[in-house]
C-alpha cells in the first residue's frame, strides 16, 4: 500500500493523473471517496465514513498544468471490507484498467477481469459491470461498428490498390446505403487455387458476435500438403438462400475471370438446402459431397453412442460395396433408429464408394480451422474482422513459401509419406503381366488388377486418393516407370510453390486514407451505414426453459362474452362478426 501514500507537496502532471490517483488509491485501501469539489484548479474530497477525519485538498499550480496536494488532514479509522464492492470502481476505472491486458488478449472474458481485480484489490464488481467494460474497451481500441461500415469502402479500394487483380466489393441496400454484403478475394489466392491446389472447395459460415451481429461465409480449399487455403470470404447481413446463392454467384465470377475455363470442382459442405441449389445452379458440373464431422457430430448428438460414429466413418472409408454394408449391418445391430436415421443422407454424398467425384481422401471441408483464425476477434467490428484474416493470410502465405522453398522431394511431405509407405508393401507382392497397361498384383491376402493406362486399381486406393497404391506401386517398379509420374500433379512441390507463388500485401494505415467526408461532393463516394437490425444492448440474455414448463400442460382460456374458447373478452371478434351479419 506504499504506492498510494500521499504527502503535503507531491505533485501530479495534471488534474486528471492527480484524479486517476486518489480514485486507485481508495480502491486499494478499500475506503469510499466524499468529493467536495473537483474542478481544473482544486480539488477537495474526504472519506465518506462518517466520523472518519482524513480529508484532502489539491490545487493547479499557476502558469502550469501540474497539481499539488496543499493539504492531507487526519488517518483513516474506517472499517474497510475487502469483499464488498467499491463506488469508484466504475466502468471507465475498469476500462483503464483493462485496456492492456484486452490489446493482448481480445477473448478476456468478463470472469477472468473479475478475478484480476479481486486478486489485486480485494474488491468484487457485477459481472454485468465487467461486460459493460469489455464491451466500451473494445470500441476504444478497435473503434465502433459504426465507423466500421462507414470506412469499408475505403478500405476495399486501398485492397484493390496494394493487391492487384484481388476483389473487394461492398454491397448495400435501400435508400440509405445499408450494408448487405462484402466480398473479398485476393487475388494471391485465386492464382494459386486454380494453379496449385485440389480441386475442392469447402464451403462453411460462422456467426459474428459485434453489435450488428451478421455471418462470414467462407470458400477454402486444400494445398499439396493437405493445409488449409482459403478461397474467398465475404460478410452478409443474413445468413439464407439468397445471401448463398450471391456468395457462390461472386466466387463464380471471380475463378472466371483468372481462369479460360473453370476446372470441375468437389464441394463439401453441411448440405444445407440453400447451399445444394446455389453450387447445382452456378457450378453445374460440379460434384458436392457432405461433410463428414458435421454428419457424424450430428449423430454423436443424436444418439450419444461414440461406436456408432465410429461405423459410420467405418462406412465412410470402405473402398468396397462389401465393406460399406458391412458397416451398415454392424450400426443396425447397435442402434435400428441410427440406421433409419441415417438413411435420410444418400450414401452417394458422404460414403467414399458411392460418391462420384473425387475427393483426394478429404471428407471434411476443415472450415474449423479457418473459424479459429476469427474465433476471438467475432465480437469486434466488421473491418477488424476483415483485418484479422488479411494479416493471417500475409503471414501464413509468406511461412509456407518458406517452407516450400526448403523442400527438395518430388512431392509434398504428406504425399511422399503415402508413397514411401506403399513402396515399402510393394516390395513383397509378386506381379503377374498381362499386356502393356494390365497387371495381377498378389499379396498374401487379396490380388488385384492394376491398369497403367486408367490409373486404376481393384483396390480403389489409386482413383480415390490420387497417388499409387501399393499394387500400382509393385506393377510400376516391374516394369521399369517412374512412380512420381503416375501421381497426381496437384500434390508435387512444384504445384505447392505456386500455391504461394503470389504475395498479399498490407494497405496503409488509416491516416493516409481518404474520408468519405473529405471527399469532393461529385465524386459519389459511397457511404455506408450498418445494417437496421442490430444486437440488443446490454449483456445477451440466457434463455433457461425448466423441464416442468415443458411438462406443465397449457391452460385453455375461455371467453366471457361469447363462452368459447381460445381467445378473451377483450379479442372476442363476436360482435364485429355480428355487426358485419347485420350490415
Amino acid at each position: 500500500m506504499e504506492n498510494y501514500n500521499f504527502v503535503v507537496g507531491q505533485e501530479f502532471p495534471d488534474v486528471k493523473a492527480f484524479r486517476s490517483a486518489i480514485k486507485e488509491a481508495a480502491i486499494a485501501q478499500h475506503f469510499e471517496l466524499r468529493i467536495i469539489k473537483s474542478d481544473l484548479i482544486r480539488y477537495i474530497a474526504k472519506c465518506a465514513f462518517e466520523g472518519c477525519p482524513w480529508r484532502i485538498r489539491a490545487v493547479k499550480v499557476p502558469n502550469a498544468p501540474t497539481f499539488t496536494i496543499k493539504s492531507l488532514e487526519g488517518t483513516h479509522t474506517c472499517g474497510r471490507n475487502a469483499q464488498n464492492g467499491h463506488h469508484q470502481a466504475s466502468v471507465d476505472w475498469i476500462v483503464s484498467f483493462i485496456e492492456e491486458r484486452l490489446r493482448d488478449n481480445i477473448n478476456y472474458k468478463p470472469k477472468d477481469i473479475l478475478r484480476d481485480i479481486h486478486k489485486q484489490y480485494g474488491i468484487t464488481v457485477p459481472y454485468k459491470q465487467a461486460w459493460r467494460a469489455k464491451e466500451r474497451g473494445l470500441v476504444a481500441i478497435f473503434g465502433s461498428s459504426e465507423e466500421g461500415y462507414c470506412i469499408l469502402p475505403s478500405y476495399c479500394d486501398q485492397l484493390k490498390k496494394a493487391n492487384a487483380g484481388s476483389i473487394a466489393e461492398v454491397f448495400t441496400t435501400g435508400a440509405e446505403s445499408r450494408f448487405q454484403r462484402l466480398f473479398i478475394s485476393f487475388y494471391a489466392s485465386i492464382h494459386g487455387f486454380l494453379n496449385g491446389c485440389l480441386p475442392i472447395v469447402g464451403l462453411g459460415e460462422i456467426q459474428l458476435q459485434s453489435r450488428y451481429l451478421g455471418t462470414l461465409l467462407s470458400a477454402t480449399s486444400f494445398d499439396a500438403d493437405g493445409g488449409l487455403y482459403p478461397i474467398a470470404f465475404g460478410v452478409v447481413d443474413v445468413e439464407n438462400d439468397d445471401s448463398w446463392m450471391w456468395f457462390l454467384s461472386e466466387l463464380h465470377k471471380a475463378l472466371e475471370m483468372n481462369s479460360e475455363s473453370i476446372p470441375h470442382l468437389t464441394f463439401i459442405s453441411d448440405g444445407q438446402k440453400g447451399v445444394l441449389d446455389a453450387v447445382k445452379r452456378k457450378f453445374p458440373s460440379s460434384s458436392h459431397a457432405l461433410c463428414m464431422r458435421l454428419l457424424s457430430e450430428s449423430m454423436g448428438k443424436e444418439f450419444k453412442n461414440s461406436r456408432l460414429v465410429n461405423l459410420l466413418w467405418g462406412a465412410a472409408y470402405a473402398t468396397t460395396t462389401s465393406g460399406f454394408k458391412e458397416k451398415m449391418a454392424e450400426i443396425e445391430e447397435v442402434s435400428y433408429e441410427a440406421a433409419k436415421w441415417i438413411q435420410q443422407f444418400p450414401p452417394s454424398r458422404w460414403a467414399l464408394i458411392y460418391f462420384e467425384g473425387t475427393r483426394y481422401g478429404h471428407f471434411s471441408s476443415n472450415i474449423d480451422e479457418f473459424n479459429t483464425w476469427i474465433l476471438e476477434a467475432r465480437e469486434l467490428p466488421i473491418l477488424q474482422v476483415i483485418e484479422r484474416i488479411h494479416s493471417k493470410l500475409m503471414s501464413e502465405f509468406e511461412e509456407r513459401r518458406s517452407k516450400g522453398n526448403s523442400w527438395f522431394s518430388v512431392l509434398a511431405p504428406s504425399a511422399e509419406k503415402r508413397i514411401i509407405e506403399a513402396l515399402a508393401h510393394a516390395s513383397t507382392f509378386k506381379v503377374l503381366r498381362s499386356d502393356e497397361v494390365e497387371f495381377e498384383v498378389i499379396s498374401p491376402e487379396r490380388s488385384d488388377i492394376v491398369n497403367l493406362g486408367t490409373r486404376t486399381c481393384s483396390c480403389r486406393d489409386w482413383q480415390l486418393y490420387g497417388t499409387p497404391c501399393s499394387h500400382a506401386v509393385a506393377a510400376l517398379l516391374s516394369c521399369g516407370k517412374d512412380v512420381y509420374a503416375f501421381t497426381e500433379k496437384c500434390f508435387t512441390v512444384a504445384s505447392y510453390r505456386e500455391a504461394y507463388s503470389q504475395t498479399i500485401h498490407p494497405i496503409p494505415g488509416k491516416l493516409v486514407w481518404k474520408k468519405p467526408d473529405e471527399e469532393p461532393a461529385n465524386d459519389n463516394i459511397l457511404i455506408v451505414r450498418p445494417p437496421k437490425f442490430r444486437r440488443p444492448p446490454g449483456r445477451p440474455e440466457k434463455k433457461r426453459i425448466c423441464v416442468e414448463v415443458l411438462n406443465h400442460e397449457k391452460h385453455t382460456v375461455h371467453c366471457s362474452r361469447c363462452y368459447q374458447t381460445g381467445h378473451y373478452k377483450t379479442t372476442c371478434k363476436a360482435d364485429a362478426v355480428k355487426g358485419i351479419e347485420q350490415f
